[in-house]
């Protein structure tokens, strides 16, 4: 029986609702959304909390500046709009306002990757990990499913410091459930394996839970890591199943260049080289069209991510 695939909330959804949570326990949280509430959805916050929410308009560059001054006079503040205009309209304000003086910001964006869907390359954030992970003192996130994104807002908000969260448009399938343990940089071991290790972020880890039940179909048995700490890196789990499985498949919705992919690779050559095969995006820019169809189109499916794992044990071999 294949693995059955159950879709819960958006992780934009829960993070909308983790928002409500934190605003009744801490008068300290402040949100600000660059007019994209109702699809961020900080929405509910700011119907919550008025007087604890600012809609700075079509000017994402404007309200990192406003989130930085908020930060440094005390407050915990959010904010947040579509991924690709949060990155890349406003990278100079996020690294001279937030990442120099390591203020209290939380960049929490939401339509990243091509899941997106028809709205096209233009909204199709596929580089912000990169754009995130090299900011200094940044904490980088990419939750999975609804348990996961909640987790860690709530975590966010008690940790001082400034962060990137990608949240995602599409209902995400449900791979963890109420009573699995996150913490800001450890991933989650979902599935032990001795063969191989697939390590994944957001959408793509149900893609390769699904790849290692096809897997262990044909006598592969493979370990699934939930990586949703971007940065910092686990290291002690990479450690480990470098020294158990010996061979790694990374896979991401995002640019093969700069992201999950590149990050375990450097940590991989540092610690314990093995076969490392990836699954992202190429050198690309995507088309406009449906997110399942998106996915396949550009090989971010679990049998892409069987075939990663083939050429990896193979490669494991010579």
């Amino acid at each position: 029986m294949s693995l059955e695939k159950r879709l819960g909330a958006a992780t934009r959804d829960a993070y909308g609702k983790a928002l409500v949570e934190l605003g009744k326990k801490n008068p300290n949280i402040v949100v600000l959304d660059a007019d994209l509430s109702k699809s961020t959805k900080t929405e509910a916050f700011g119907k919550e909390f008025p007087d604890r929410f600012i809609n700075c308009g079509i000017i994402e560059a404007n309200m990192v500046g406003v989130a930085s001054g908020l930060a440094i006079s005390g407050k915990t503040v959010f904010a947040s709009s579509f991924a690709c205009f949060m990155m890349c309209k406003s990278y100079d304000q996020l690294r001279m306002a937030v990442a120099n003086p390591k203020a209290d910001v939380k960049i929490v964006a939401s339509h990243g990757g091509i899941s997106v869907g028809e709205d096209g390359a233009s909204q199709q954030a596929i580089e912000d990990i990169a754009l995130a992970t090299s900011l200094p003192d940044f904490t980088v996130l990419l939750p999975s499913d609804e348990y996961c994104a909640k987790a860690l807002v709530m975590q966010a908000a008690l940790t001082p410091g400034p962060f990137y969260m990608r949240t995602g448009r599409p209902k995400a399938p449900i791979v963890h459930s109420e009573n699995t343990k996150f913490e800001i940089g450890k991933g989650v071991l979902i599935k032990d394996g001795k063969d191989i290790t697939l390590i994944a972020n957001g959408l793509l880890v149900f893609e390769a839970l699904s790849a290692a039940d096809t897997l262990q179909k044909q006598g592969i048995n493979a370990a699934v890591i939930d990586m949703h700490t971007i940065k910092p890196i686990d290291t002690a789990l990479i450690k480990q199943q470098c020294d158990k499985t010996g061979a790694i498949v990374v896979a991401e919705e995002h640019s093969i260049w700069g992201g999950l992919g590149t990050t375990v690779s450097r940590t991989v050559s540092l610690l314990k080289p093995v076969p490392i095969e990836y699954v992202a995006i190429e050198d690309v820019y995507a088309e406009s069209g449906k997110p399942e169809e998106l996915m396949i189109a550009y090989r971010l499916t679990a049998e892409h991510i069987v075939e990663a794992a083939k050429k990896a044990i193979q490669r494991k071999q010579l």
